[in-house]
């Protein structure tokens, strides 16, 4: 604990130093944090971006920066590839267009990436691969039964999109390499969706989101980065194969994160807004706002995973 009340940030091992770590969206939210980890621990990092002149300036010089696996040598030797690249889910309306933009920023570029495994010389330990806690579908607003690992997709776009990302991914199995499919729920940090999320309630006009009953299942950023260093020195001594979602151990209501951080900003939180508009705006993508997903850490919890952020109080708490 430091002196200002706050957690320090340990220092992250990833198993042996010096391994040659390959990591796709690697200029995104997590994907940078995660790089820095990587290089602390002494892994040398290769970063695949399309954008290879704005990710060295953003990764640094003792990063090497491709554009696509056809890169990369059939000799190259790469110990671990974490695949993290995909396009932005919330947005336009999910139109046929914008349907087939997620697929190929997903499956297709997965197939890819497993395509040149295939060709190499020397495969990849362990492939960690992120998904989606999307992969469950949605649950009623009001239905908090915890979803594990095992619960099933549902016929939605959202879930079809997962499950078609983690066949992709699975792939590999097939050449010797163990793949986790880390399924994200929404990750809380400074960055990604939760800047968004504080506004209405930093400008005081915070409040339930059509009902605020839906079941809301997130993780601290510190958290992903620490489970993912876990599977991976998990991985030189037992296999990680499978999914294991990426959530904390607390699901919350809307309503409840909402007023969690409505309290921690010392701002009031009782303007409501309806879900028609959202539907209105979003067509199916809404059902990600105003329904929910209420899916448990089991697999991390049941193999010893320790969460620093189990709570919600906490992690808003640090990052506030």
């Amino acid at each position: 604990m430091r002196l200002d009340g706050k957690m320090a940030i340990e220092p992250l091992a990833f198993g042996t130093p010096g391994q040659t770590v390959l990591v796709t969206g690697a200029t995104g939210f997590v994907g940078h944090r995660l790089v820095a980890a990587l290089l602390a621990d002494g892994q040398r990092v290769i970063a695949m971006s399309r954008d290879t002149a704005r990710a060295a300036r953003q990764l640094g010089s003792g990063v090497r920066c491709i554009m696509t696996a056809a890169d990369l040598a059939p000799a190259e030797r790469i110990d671990i590839v974490i695949n993290l690249a995909g396009a932005r889910i919330v947005g336009p309306r999910w139109t046929a267009k914008r349907q087939a933009a997620l697929r190929a920023s997903r499956v297709a570029l997965t197939n890819r990436l497993v395509d040149w495994i295939a060709g190499a010389e020397h495969k990849p330990r362990l492939l960690l691969s992120a998904s989606a806690i999307g992969y469950y579908g949605v649950q009623p607003q009001g239905a908090m039964v915890p979803l594990a690992e095992d619960s099933p997709p549902q016929p939605v776009f959202m879930s079809q999109l997962c499950r078609e990302w983690e066949v992709a991914a699975q792939r590999a199995a097939q050449h010797g390499v163990q793949v986790a499919t880390t399924r994200f729920g929404l990750v809380l940090g400074h960055g990604g969706a939760l800047p968004g999320m504080l506004l209405p309630v930093k400008l005081g006009a915070g409040g339930p989101l059509g009902g605020g009953r839906q079941a809301l299942s997130w993780i601290h950023v510190e958290d992903v980065l620490r489970a993912q260093a876990w599977l991976a020195q998990r991985s030189e001594r037992t296999s990680v194969q499978g999914a294991w979602n990426f959530t904390a151990p607390q699901c919350v209501t809307q309503r409840e994160f909402i007023a969690t951080a409505a309290r921690l900003l010392h701002r009031p939180a009782f303007l409501p807004t309806p879900a028609w508009p959202v539907r209105l705006l979003l067509g199916e993508q809404a059902d990600l706002l105003l329904e929910g997903q209420c899916v448990e850490p089991a697999r991390l919890q049941r193999e010893g995973f320790t969460f620093r952020y189990p709570s919600l109080g906490a992690a808003l708490g640090e990052l506030l």
